[in-house]
């Protein structure tokens, strides 16, 4: 069960707050009052029912029902995206912070020590991709950039491997260290290249691959899979592994 957001542990410091979704307009105004239109709602799990919220500067309270006499309005402006709060205005934080329901999808709070570790784990993912990347072989990275560029990797030199690879793997180092993991993708490279230099052959529906030279069924491909990853599960098999040697030779 949902429990009423504790203040136990507030601490009170100045606090940024910025757009998600890449946003940063010139002004973003958001809702600072209930309306019927754009209701501005809390649901108080000890009371049991929805409060209703207001920003007010002359008040502590973010909760019309423990705001007192006249209240003086004023609107939460983001400026290019970005809404810094000063300690002082407690209310307001803890409206952005505890209570607003646009927190996290119109808006987030920045964390500085979250944001760093969270750069801190992109630069070592990103270190560890390049590293990995300097390390293979050209037959292992034309199989992964596959991936990405599908049959335009046959045509490439093998320096423009290597500048390709190591792009791969800076824009995207999660993604490019998975597929260095995944021994599926080299036996896929296997088996496109070994159509491409026609000594297998795959049926016009993708769901037989079968020799070239003499039509003989290989396999069948299981329905709705991939017929390369299909393809790679088959060479590891007993029979598979005849024929993994087979087509080593022939594409030497």
């Amino acid at each position: 069960m949902k429990k009423e957001k504790s203040t136990d542990n507030w601490e009170i410091k100045d606090r940024n707050y910025y757009l998600t979704n890449g946003l940063s307009p010139l002004t973003f105004t958001l809702s600072s009052k209930h309306t019927r239109r754009f209701p501005l709602l809390y649901f108080d799990e000890e009371k049991g029912y929805n409060r209703e919220l207001r920003y007010a500067t002359n008040q502590k309270s973010v909760f019309v029902d423990e705001q007192d006499g006249m209240v003086t309005l004023e609107h939460i402006v983001f400026k290019d995206g970005i809404l810094h709060v000063p300690r002082e205005k407690q209310n307001l934080q803890k409206l952005l912070s505890l209570y607003h329901p646009a927190k996290g999808k119109r808006y987030k709070e920045l964390d500085a020590i979250k944001e760093a570790t969270n750069e801190l784990d992109d630069l070592e993912n990103e270190f560890n991709a390049i590293a990995a990347a300097r390390e293979l072989s050209l037959d292992h990275m034309e199989a992964i950039l596959r991936v990405e560029l599908g049959s335009r990797v046959s045509g490439m030199s093998s320096n423009e491997l290597k500048r390709d690879t190591l792009i791969f793997a800076k824009r995207n180092p999660l993604l490019f260290l998975e597929l260095v993991n995944d021994d599926n993708v080299e036996l896929r490279n296997f088996g496109i290249k070994a159509r491409e230099a026609g000594i297998i052959s795959l049926s016009q529906d993708q769901r037989t691959f079968a020799w070239a030279s003499n039509g003989k069924k290989l396999m069948q491909v299981p329905f709705d899979e991939n017929p390369y990853s299909a393809f790679a599960a088959y060479l590891k098999t007993d029979e598979g592994v005849e024929v993994y040697k087979s087509i080593q030779k022939k594409l030497k």
